[in-house]
């Protein structure tokens, strides 16, 4: 969609255009989420948990048609294995975890919020097309990155130099135990940082299906693959 004509001010679309559309969306979420028996709707802070800290974002749930638009299924193999690094109440993990991946894993800071996609998974459990998934609570900088992990996940859970760590971080299991990456990455904030590596390619973007720039650019997706390590180039990086 355009964005609104520069005669209707923003307040005026904020007041009357936006309600609406987010009522719509989330009476969509409410349908979904009861069908299968899940709740992984709502934004919560982080100060709300105790856990606010530099580079942490609160925890908002990717739309549920955002995998299926950038990852399709027959783009998944059963030899791959998907990570989502902060994956917050496990909507993307449950997602994930009816492709055909041979293992689903979910990075989680909150101990609260991981007890909940816990109860999300188990609940589902017996129809999930993924038999083996991993809900994992703790800090993102204390987790291994598995060396088979092919799909890595981002909804803006973290930015900066936390961002950039774990980057590096797959970057080097990458080159360890070469294999085909990709990195989808919602809400892109740090795309520049993604690219200044030298080591991604962009191969997919999906624009939000919101009526402005800035709502759209935050519901907007980006699908990266990384390329293989030159040894005159390869960063000294955690």
């Amino acid at each position: 969609m355009s964005e609104p004509p520069t005669s209707v001010p923003r307040r005026v679309f904020d007041a009357i255009v936006k309600p609406p559309l987010v009522a719509l969306r989330d009476a969509g979420t409410r349908l979904l989420e009861r069908r299968h028996g899940i709740e992984t709707a709502g934004r919560v802070e982080l100060e709300e948990l105790g856990l606010a800290g530099k580079d942490r974002v609160y925890y908002k749930p990717t739309e549920w048609l955002t995998l299926p638009r950038i990852l399709p299924r027959r783009e998944v193999a059963e030899s791959d294995v998907f990570v989502d690094f902060g994956s917050g109440l496990g909507r993307v993990v449950f997602q994930a975890a009816n492709y055909p991946f041979r293992r689903v894993v979910g990075v989680e800071l909150s101990e609260q919020l991981n007890e909940v996609a816990k109860r999300n998974i188990e609940h589902n459990r017996d129809r999930l097309r993924c038999p083996d998934v991993e809900l994992i609570s703790t800090d993102v900088l204390e987790y291994e990155i598995p060396d088979d992990v092919t799909v890595a996940f981002f909804a803006n859970p973290f930015r900066g130099e936390t961002f950039a760590t774990v980057i590096y971080r797959l970057l080097a299991s990458a080159d360890g135990h070469p294999r085909r990456l990709r990195i989808i990455y919602r809400n892109p904030v740090e795309h520049e940082m993604l690219m200044s590596t030298g080591r991604v390619r962009p191969v997919r973007r999906l624009r939000g299906f919101r009526p402005t720039r800035d709502w759209s650019r935050s519901n907007s997706t980006r699908m990266y693959e990384v390329l293989p390590a030159r040894a005159i180039d390869r960063p000294d990086r955690p």
